[in-house]
């Protein structure tokens, strides 16, 4: 699968989906998020929800669009996450420009299953 087609991800506002208790839909946006290792790497500043969540269900949905009006791209990514409060991947994330002055507590490593372009 070519993760690298879907770079310009780092550079949007991405919506994750993930799976309460319940079995309902749970709907956050993150801002920082990078591509490592044909990875998509989340970084946990504030998360509470979607961290017990993925914990009890690692299934995740991504949505996002990039381009100028009337050229806009939009991607679907299907993956599995891992929540990492520790190791290379919070140290990953901790050095991140985008992450000065946040806590950074955690990583959330997602292994993509499906990309499909939408539009």
């Amino acid at each position: 699968m070519d993760i690298q087609k879907i770079k310009k991800i780092e550079k949007a506002i991405v919506a994750v989906a993930t799976v309460d208790e319940k079995n309902q839909p749970h709907n956050i946006s993150v801002a920082c998020v990078k591509i490592k290792d044909d990875k998509i790497i989340l970084t946990d500043n504030y998360m509470k929800s979607t961290v017990e969540n993925i914990k009890k269900n690692p299934n995740v949905s991504l949505v996002f669009w990039y381009g100028k009006e009337g050229e806009e791209k939009g991607y679907r990514i299907n993956g599995k996450a891992e929540y990492f409060d520790s190791g290379k991947w919070v140290e990953f994330v901790k050095e991140l420009e985008e992450n000065k002055g946040y806590p950074a507590k955690g990583a959330i490593v997602i292994e993509v299953n499906e990309i499909k372009e939408l539009g």
